[in-house]
C-alpha cells in the first residue's frame, strides 16, 4: 500500500506520489552531486536512470549536496513520481497473481538500469512511498560526516586507501578532541566555509568527535542542523594544525567567535575530498515532517 492511502484526510489523491530513496556513492569518479554540463556527476547519473525507466525527464531533491570526490555511505532524495506511471514501475502481474509494489519496482528498475549505465558506484539501498510532506532537504534533522586520516601512527590499509588521506607529521589527537568540544554549539563557521550568495554561513554544530580507530587512524566524525559549503573538510585543516601543534586548541572557537563579531579574513586549509564520506541524515516521525519543513525554511529566512 503506497503512502496516499495511509491517510483519511477526506482530500482526493494528488496526482503525483512521493518516493523516498536511500543511496550511497563512491565519490572517486563524480565531478560531485549536482548537475554539471558534460561532467559525470551522481544527480546525472540517477535522473538518467529515472528518465529511463520513466520515458520523461526527472528532477530529485536531495538532502545534501557533496562535492567532487566525496563519497556517501546513506544518502536521501526524494522525487514525485504521477500515479500513471505506476505500470511501468510494477510490470506485468506474477505467477499466482503476485504483483510487486510500486517501491520494490523502482528498486529492482532503478539498479538493473543504473548497472546497464555502468554506475556500479551507486548502490540503492532501498525505496519508500512517503507523504509529500517529507522532504529530504529541509524535513532533516541532521546531517553526519566522518573524515579518516592516516598519520604515521596508523596501519595504512589498501582496502581503505579510497577514502582515507595519509598525512605526514603526527597528531595529537587528544589536542584535537579538546578543540573539537571547544568549537561545538551555535556558531558563525565563516572561517570554515566558503559562502554561497544568498546563504547563511551560522549552523548548529552539535558532535565532533576525534579518536582513533583499532589501525590507529585518526576518525573525526561531525553532526549538524546542515554544513556550508567545505565546512567540514576547513574543519579538518584547521583541527589537524591544532594537532601539529602549530594552533592552541581553543583557536577554531575563537576564530567562530571572531566571525560573529564581524571579522571576515581567516586562514582556510581545505583538507582532501575523499577523506570525507557523508554517514547518513535524520529525519523526524513522519506526523512531524510539514512542521520541520516549516521551521527550517523560516530560519533559512530569518538568516
Amino acid at each position: 500500500m503506497t503512502a496516499r492511502n495511509t491517510e483519511e484526510s477526506g482530500q482526493p489523491d494528488p496526482p503525483h506520489q512521493r518516493f523516498r530513496i536511500d543511496l550511497g556513492y563512491v565519490g572517486t569518479n563524480f565531478h560531485g552531486w549536482a548537475l554539471q554540463p558534460h561532467l559525470r556527476t551522481v544527480q546525472g547519473e540517477l535522473e538518467t536512470a529515472l528518465a529511463r525507466i520513466l520515458s520523461t525527464p526527472v528532477r530529485v531533491t536531495v538532502a545534501g549536496r557533496t562535492d567532487a570526490g566525496v563519497h556517501a555511505r546513506r544518502q536521501v532524495v526524494h522525487v514525485d513520481i504521477p500515479h500513471t506511471d505506476f505500470p511501468r514501475l510494477v510490470g506485468q502481474p506474477r505467477a499466482r497473481g503476485e504483483q510487486r509494489t510500486p517501491e520494490r519496482g523502482l528498486t529492482s528498475r532503478l539498479r538493473g538500469v543504473l548497472a546497464h549505465q555502468d554506475a556500479s558506484d551507486i548502490v540503492i539501498h532501498g525505496v519508500t512511498a512517503v507523504h509529500s510532506d517529507f522532504d529530504a532537504r529541509f524535513s532533516a534533522l541532521w546531517r553526519s560526516y566522518t573524515y579518516r586520516l592516516a598519520d604515521p601512527q596508523a596501519f595504512t590499509d589498501p582496502l581503505t586507501a579510497a577514502f582515507t588521506v595519509e598525512h605526514r607529521a603526527e597528531l595529537d589527537v587528544a589536542a584535537m578532541s579538546a578543540a573539537a568540544q571547544q568549537v561545538c554549539g551555535l556558531r558563525n563557521f565563516l572561517p570554515f566555509c566558503k559562502p554561497r550568495e544568498g546563504s547563511t554561513t551560522i549552523r548548529t554544530l552539535e558532535e565532533l568527535r576525534v579518536e582513533r580507530d583499532g589501525n590507529g587512524v585518526v576518525e573525526l566524525f561531525f553532526r549538524a542542523d546542515a554544513f556550508c559549503h567545505h565546512m567540514v573538510r576547513a574543519l579538518v585543516g584547521g583541527l589537524v594544525k591544532v594537532g601539529e601543534g602549530k594552533w592552541e586548541p581553543g583557536r577554531l572557537a575563537d576564530m567562530c567567535e571572531e566571525a560573529g563579531r564581524g571579522g571576515s579574513d581567516f586562514p582556510m586549509f581545505v583538507f582532501p575530498a575523499h577523506g570525507l564520506v557523508l554517514e547518513g541524515v535524520g529525519y523526524p516521525e513522519p506526523g512531524e515532517w510539514a512542521v520541520r519543513n516549516q521551521q527550517t525554511r523560516a530560519r533559512r529566512d530569518a538568516e
